[in-house]
């Protein structure tokens, strides 16, 4: 029982790294990219919770919401990018063009 909650903290703590990281990228950021990144990042942090308590409570609704979130995700990743592309113009995107900042 004791390894199974020493696993369980060590998932929360790197889902919480994850998290801040993605909310700083958030708040600090104005490229719509990386604001996408880092949405991306705050999702993963939540799938990881989700897995880790699934799996810590011998439980399979976690990983079930977590194929949800991961769906979520996706779609938001069509539309953001889909945004970035009307705002840019309809033009072709290179992506050597786009910038890295």
């Amino acid at each position: 029982m004791h390894h199974e909650s020493l696993l369980l903290n060590l998932a929360v703590c790197l889902a919480a790294a994850l998290f801040c990281i993605g909310v700083y990228g958030v708040l600090a950021r104005r490229n719509g990219v990386m604001v996408l990144m880092s949405v991306e990042l705050i999702l993963n942090a939540v799938n990881i919770n989700l897995v880790a308590f699934g799996a810590y409570r011998h439980d399979i609704t976690g990983q079930v919401f977590a194929l949800f979130v991961i769906a979520v995700a996706a779609a938001e990743v069509g539309v953001g990018l889909a945004l970035v592309a009307q705002q840019r113009g309809y033009h072709c995107i290179s992506f050597l063009d786009a910038p890295i900042t």
